[in-house]
């Protein structure tokens, strides 16, 4: 039996997915959050939000991921950062969880990954949970009702959180999987009701599809000046470095939050939301995010809230640290209709420093951006990830090493080539920590964060004065209007500056020890710019 506007081409027997109970196909946001309260799977909030927890999932399992090793992707994949599946072991997981869906309710969304007609790809995601089908309609672009009647999946997206894999069957590491199979077209989720693994699951395969067609795809959200695209940032960043709340700038327009492409018309967005951590989220400094967790329709993850009331508490991470409101990108007011930018005139990399060493903000040489890119050297933050529950430096390559399959050269190539054909100016922004490492400083004052990135994107940060950092050679302002010039040197900032002294070379030494296998693939002037 199916619910919702359907066609036959719509029907999962077409994809060989026989014998399940109802399936509801593209409901809308109240049927959805009407069938979630229905089946108990969390409640209503505030203003329309629905409420859940995710259980002992509430991060994304990166260790669990896996790509099918088939002969048409063998040679182009980073196997040293992606696990891989045999085609038999697949084609078991894919057999059971066939056979575990027998009977059962599902919810199917069909949707879009990509603003850009041209490059957009179109992907059925099928979900065990109503609350997941409202994240993934929330997350990925809708097409138009009409476009349905015709819809096509190029790829096919399965999510059954009460499905356990066997890793001695399956070829998995354990029972929670996350596989994805290029030559059948599909992914398949299993074990975790965590719903970041649907769109960092499409993201991954636009990041080994898109660099075929000379596309970057970049882990990084962007904006652009008022009534100007050409005037396009973009900000590269792991979760919880400030790529949501920076972008989020009131004095520009929002493109998207998370995930792009730049191809050779510019920047697009891939997503048509945003998903924002909410731990302490801020009414004062960040209205607009805070305000969408009272919107109907709006997911809310693993906060704990009054039952009675039904206020959230933004501080209490009992639940997890990773707290998260996932809501439409026209929830935001500045937000592009179009989801479209010109080419980035302003590259931002940024970077949360548990060890207190990087200034704020540097400007970087085409070739150190690409060292910086490569490097991808950041903090994990609480809770995104299973197990991580305080800052751990860390070097992600890419600024999104579990989302790329390919090796990271092939994204610092294509991101370096359009640099020098676009003349991009690149910075580096350190929202980590000043004053000490972590546990010992504090966390980088976000209204100067926010001083530096407003100079760096009208041009008037060009033209203060700079001086060559010690450690890694690239140039820090002296003084900026409006930012303590101490906070510019963050020797100064420490109590102990020969302590500060030792950290950097730590951290020097931390970063040429990590580079080196980056060395036999790059050019002469990024060997240059690396350090040690």
């Amino acid at each position: 039996m199916t619910f919702g506007r359907v066609n036959p081409q719509f029907q999962l027997e077409d994809q060989g997915i026989t014998g399940l109970g109802n399936v509801y196909y593209n409901l809308i946001e109240p049927a959805l959050i009407e069938a979630a309260l229905k089946k108990g799977e969390g409640t209503l909030g505030k203003g329309g939000a629905f409420l859940v927890t995710t259980g002992k999932f509430t991060g994304r399992s990166p260790k669990d991921k896996h790509i099918v090793k088939t002969d048409s992707v063998a040679d182009t994949i980073w196997w040293e950062n992606n696990a891989e599946m045999s085609p038999e072991g697949f084609d078991a997981l894919y057999t059971d969880m066939l056979a575990y869906m027998k009977g059962g309710d599902y919810y199917v969304q069909d949707l879009v990954g990509g603003a850009d007609p041209a490059h957009a790809i179109n992907v059925r995601m099928i979900s065990e949970l109503a609350w997941h089908s409202l994240f993934n309609r929330t997350m990925l672009r809708r097409p138009e009702r009409d476009m349905l009647d015709h819809f096509t999946a190029d790829f096919t997206l399965i999510n059954c959180p009460g499905f356990k894999a066997e890793p001695a069957k399956h070829g998995c590491r354990s029972d929670t999987v996350i596989a994805m199979n290029f030559d059948r077209k599909l992914i398949l989720v299993g074990n975790t009701e965590y719903a970041g693994e649907n769109k960092k699951s499409i993201f991954s395969l636009l990041n080994y599809l898109l660099p075929e067609k000379g596309i970057m795809p970049m882990h990084c959200s962007a904006n652009h000046a008022e009534g100007n695209p050409v005037d396009t940032a973009v900000f590269f960043g792991l979760s919880g470095t400030g790529k949501t709340t920076l972008s989020a700038d009131p004095a520009r327009t929002l493109i998207g939050d998370d995930e792009h492409g730049w191809s050779d018309r510019g920047t697009f967005n891939f997503e048509g939301g945003c998903y924002a951590k909410t731990i302490n989220l801020n009414p004062d400094a960040e209205p607009e995010i805070y305000a969408t967790t009272t919107k109907f329709g709006t997911v809310i993850e693993n906060m704990v809230f009054d039952p009675q009331t039904l206020d959230l508490d933004f501080e209490d991470d009992s639940l997890t640290a990773n707290m998260r409101c996932a809501y439409p990108l026209h929830y935001i007011s500045n937000a592009s209709e179009t989801a479209l930018g010109g080419h980035p005139k302003n590259i931002i990399m940024l970077t949360c420093d548990a060890f207190g060493v990087l200034p704020p903000i540097s400007r970087l040489t085409p070739a150190q951006a690409m060292y910086h890119f490569l490097s991808g050297f950041t903090s994990k933050v609480a809770g995104t990830e299973r197990g991580v529950t305080e800052p751990e430096p860390t070097f992600s390559t890419c600024f999104g090493a579990p989302f790329m399959p390919r090796r990271p050269e092939a994204y610092g190539n294509l991101l370096k080539a359009k640099i020098a054909k676009h003349g991009a100016t690149c910075w580096l922004v350190n929202t980590g920590w000043t004053g000490g490492a972590y546990g010992t400083g504090s966390r980088m004052p976000i209204k100067a964060t926010r001083a530096l990135l407003t100079a760096a994107l009208d041009g008037s940060l060009n033209e203060v004065e700079f001086r060559k950092d010690e450690n890694f050679g690239f140039d820090v302002p002296v003084a900026v209007p409006g930012v303590a010039e101490v906070l510019l040197d963050p020797r100064r900032t420490w109590c102990d500056p020969e302590a500060y002294d030792a950290q950097a070379a730590k951290l020097v030494e931390m970063f040429a020890d990590n580079f080196a296998q980056y060395l036999p693939y790059i050019d002469d002037d990024v060997k240059a710019a690396a350090i040690g």
